[in-house]
């Protein structure tokens, strides 16, 4: 074979290998991507509530009892079906936080207005600062927070039965 031939080849390889890495990527779970901030606690900060002007403190918001910290959006389509399981969680006595993420005031008053409001409290982060804080990726993403204020585990997704039953609520009731 002579050397033009061989190098036709190349262009093929380099695709080969490129496809080879990205169909990786795509099988990775993202939930297996560890925390920085597990066994950390939540960090500090002073944003407004999204019903209340009043300002927040982690300490207050996050201390005494074991906690779900929920970050979810108006625009995130996956976010309206965990937001009807938050709503069942609620009345099952568990002490969920929301954080609205970088989303526009009055979206989110009426989201939680129409469809209930699932959370002890609501955190609106208009420009991400806590979020970017606690490395989220995406809404909508999970944190269990036990009673001192400490992250014990971070889930990328939807809570749904399934997650709650056999991932999160384990966890939850173990704290």
């Amino acid at each position: 074979m002579n050397k033009q031939r061989v190098l036709l080849f190349i262009p093929l390889v380099v695709f080969a290998v490129l496809a080879a890495f990205f169909w990786r990527g795509l099988s990775l779970d993202p939930n297996k991507m560890p925390s920085a901030l597990l066994n950390k606690p939540v960090p500090q900060f002073s944003l407004p509530r999204l019903e209340n002007p009043q300002e927040l403190r982690t300490q207050t918001l996050l201390q005494g009892q074991t906690s779900l910290l929920n970050v979810w959006a108006t625009w995130c389509v996956v976010c309206l079906d965990e937001h009807k399981f938050l709503n069942k969680l609620k009345q099952q006595g568990v002490h969920i936080i929301g954080i609205d993420y970088k989303d526009n005031l009055q979206d989110g008053q009426r989201w939680i207005a129409e469809l209930g409001n699932p959370y002890a409290d609501i955190i609106f982060d208009e420009d991400g600062r806590l979020g970017m804080d606690l490395g989220v990726f995406a809404a909508p993403e999970t944190y269990v927070v036990d009673k001192h204020g400490i992250i014990r585990y971070k889930y990328i997704g939807d809570v749904n039965q399934k997650v709650w039953d056999e991932t999160i609520k384990p966890i939850f009731d173990s704290l």
